[in-house]
């Protein structure tokens, strides 16, 4: 049996959430000021839309109401998706990190900003931008390798369409 307030709450909620098509990525409970603040992140393959969001929300807070899983004190739910720079902690955030920017903290030390091109159970197939007019290069990190990876926020990301029209050209 569970002991912890967010393990109870993961278990209750967890089924109401992949009924929803989602994955209960994370819950937290944390007191501001006299209120307590139920945090909720959900995910998917495909990400999560506001339609999605909120019937999700609405769900949980119904199950809630119906229990007494957050105790006789006012709290706020709050749900909502990882935001940009998620940190990569499951095998299936490598998977939906694919084409993205990664900044991986190396097991061995050191540091290696790359893009992710593929993932398998093994590890991860990258490519590491070129530096002053070199070429990107490939390279193969096994998830034992990685100490943490988090997704890079880029504002002039170039497109998958026109990055493979320069490649033709």
């Amino acid at each position: 049996m569970s002991t912890t307030q967010s393990e109870r709450l993961r278990e209750l909620l967890e089924p109401l959430v992949s009924s929803q098509g989602l994955d209960l990525e994370e819950i937290a409970v944390d007191s501001v000021g006299r209120k307590r603040v139920l945090r909720v992140v959900v995910d998917s393959d495909t990400g999560a839309d506001l339609d999605q969001i909120a019937d999700v929300s609405r769900a949980l807070s119904a199950r809630l109401d119906e229990t007494d899983a957050m105790g006789e004190g006012e709290y706020t739910l709050e749900v909502g998706t990882p935001g940009a720079e998620r940190l990569l902690t499951e095998h299936r955030h490598y998977v939906r990190a694919t084409g993205r920017l990664v900044r991986f903290q190396l097991a061995e030390g050191g540091e290696l900003v790359a893009r992710i091109l593929d993932v398998d159970d093994e590890g991860v197939e990258l490519e590491v931008p070129g530096v002053k007019g070199r070429k990107p290069s490939a390279r193969r990190l096994a998830f034992p390798e990685i100490a943490r990876a988090r997704v890079q926020v880029e504002f002039n990301r170039k497109d998958e369409k026109s990055h493979k029209k320069e490649e033709e050209a």
